[in-house]
């Protein structure tokens, strides 16, 4: 009778068990539903988060630059990214920078490392296939850098004894050779070494995105851009696919900027001069 008594109790126990598990385990499945729910909607993970992450450059003159001496990271494009933090969560110091490269930036946003991409980043109809991008918040285009003074003042002025610089694998070089057949083009692996190069008198001409063109002048003054645009380059804010609430946040921060004349301020303040 007393085995019979104890087997039964270590059977009411183990139903007990089972049950309590049972509970912990929906209880669970719930936290984790709803936690899906909330990362599937980029915007209310920002919110509840209280934090936007946003990847930019840390090495682009004029839109994301890093100052090894204080390790502030200043720019036009740390200035959007601020703009929709505040448009977002209401304050933009809520705000955590990561730095990507054109290499790394959508592997990071693909990866949940980063809520979007700020970063002199063209809007391709292949980059399309892998993001979501915002409207257009910065028109820039592939021009030429060249020592004042340079006899050269376009593309019609680059003869096949002009050397022209680029750096390797990018876009600038394929465009520049079908722009300029008859130029010699010499890559480089980054573009500081090609405005090196170029101070060093190993070529006559530097090409890629005038954005980038124009933090290399304030370097030094004694380079300047020339023949205006010859490809259009429209700069786009970055999301992961699937995510049109905070796709239409950022859409909505870069309408008030524009509408309030802030955007202006900040184009003029970064880039020398307004908007056309």
């Amino acid at each position: 009778m007393r085995k019979g008594f104890q087997w039964s109790a270590l059977v009411l126990v183990a139903v007990s068990c089972l049950l309590v598990l049972a509970g912990c385990g929906g209880k669970q499945e719930a936290a984790t539903s709803g936690t899906g729910a909330a990362a599937a909607n980029g915007l209310e993970a920002i919110k509840q988060r209280g934090k936007l992450v946003v990847g930019v450059k840390y090495d682009t003159k004029l839109f994301g630059l890093k100052d090894p001496a204080s390790g502030k990271v200043e720019g036009f494009d740390i200035d959007i990214a601020k703009a929709v933090a505040k448009h977002i969560l209401g304050d933009e110091t809520k705000l955590e920078l990561k730095e990507v490269t054109s290499k790394t930036r959508i592997t990071l946003l693909q990866n949940g490392d980063i809520d979007a991409i700020i970063a002199t980043m063209t809007i391709s109809d292949e980059r399309k296939k892998q993001v979501d991008f915002s409207d257009v918040y910065f028109n820039a285009g592939q021009s030429l850098l060249v020592k004042k003074g340079s006899p050269i003042t376009g593309l019609e002025s680059l003869t096949p004894d002009t050397k022209v610089l680029a750096v390797k694998g990018s876009t600038s070089a394929k465009n520049i050779r079908e722009k300029a057949p008859n130029a010699t083009i010499l890559e480089f692996e980054n573009y500081q070494d090609a405005f090196n190069a170029l101070k060093a008198g190993k070529g006559e001409a530097l090409t890629t995105d005038n954005s980038i063109l124009l933090g290399m002048q304030q370097q030094d003054p004694n380079y300047t851009l020339v023949g205006g645009n010859f490809t259009e380059e429209p700069y786009g804010i970055a999301v992961k696919k699937g995510q049109p609430e905070l796709l239409q946040a950022i859409n909505d921060t870069l309408k008030e900027l524009k509408s309030s004349g802030e955007y202006d301020k900040l184009h003029e303040q970064w880039l020398g001069v307004k908007p056309e």
